[in-house]
């Protein structure tokens, strides 16, 4: 059992390291040459850095945050899979009540890193893309509803904190509606207020009319500097 909680412990520092692994502030560093966090909103996550790159540096840190979340669940899905098959999962443990709660764990510890990067000094994205993934391969019908609830906000409004923030609001509600397990609603609930309260200066730019809208591109300290 001792052997089996260490193995369990691992995924989920193991998740928080892949969460913090810091996708935007290197791309950005590399393309540009700056620090994303003194840039637009100051996060590293892919809208910031679509803001102030362009769309194909924002969709390359979209898809590999997103990416991070589905490989940090999917640690669990391996390690459930091989102690089935070399009978190492302890007689003690249910394997059906046991998974949820250790995926529930791995995803907030990989939303935690991402936003909270050891790499960065505990600076970082606001958890929007990775929370994807993660729903993804933790649900993938309520992650897909709830992609489809951010794509309708966003095509109306045309401001991704608000289409962030819907979404955020809409995955609580769709893993009651869709019977999911309860680790993976209270997930929803956790995650989902963890991703608003990231949004909060977002949030204050809303209520004064001030939030970019999509196409409109952030300053960069060099363009700055240039001007």
């Amino acid at each position: 059992m001792t052997m089996w909680l260490i193995l369990c412990g691992a995924i989920v520092v193991t998740a928080y390291l892949l969460g913090s692994f810091p996708t935007g502030y290197i791309a950005v560093k590399q393309l540009k040459g700056i620090d994303i966090r003194e840039v637009g909103s100051g996060s590293t996550g892919a809208t910031n850095v679509l803001r102030a790159l362009g769309t194909g540096p924002g969709a390359f840190v979209l898809l590999i945050d997103c990416l991070k979340g589905v490989l940090a669940i999917a640690l669990v899905y391996l390690l459930f899979n091989l102690g089935a098959s070399q009978n190492f999962i302890p007689a003690t443990v249910d394997a059906k009540v046991w998974q949820p709660y250790l995926v529930t764990l791995v995803g907030l510890a990989a939303i935690l890193g991402h936003s909270k990067s050891i790499f960065l000094g505990f600076t970082g994205g606001k958890s929007v893309a990775i929370s994807l993934g993660i729903l993804l391969a933790m649900s993938w019908q309520v992650g897909l509803v709830t992609l489809g609830v951010f794509a309708i906000v966003v095509a109306f409004s045309r401001i991704i904190s608000l289409s962030s923030i819907s979404g955020a609001i809409a995955v609580s509600i769709f893993m009651v509606t869709l019977q999911q397990p309860l680790p993976y609603i209270l997930f929803g609930i956790v995650g989902g207020l963890y991703v608003i309260v990231r949004h909060r200066t977002n949030i204050e730019r809303l209520l004064a009319g001030s939030e970019p809208k999509v196409g409109q591109k952030v300053a960069t300290e060099a363009e700055n500097g240039n001007s």
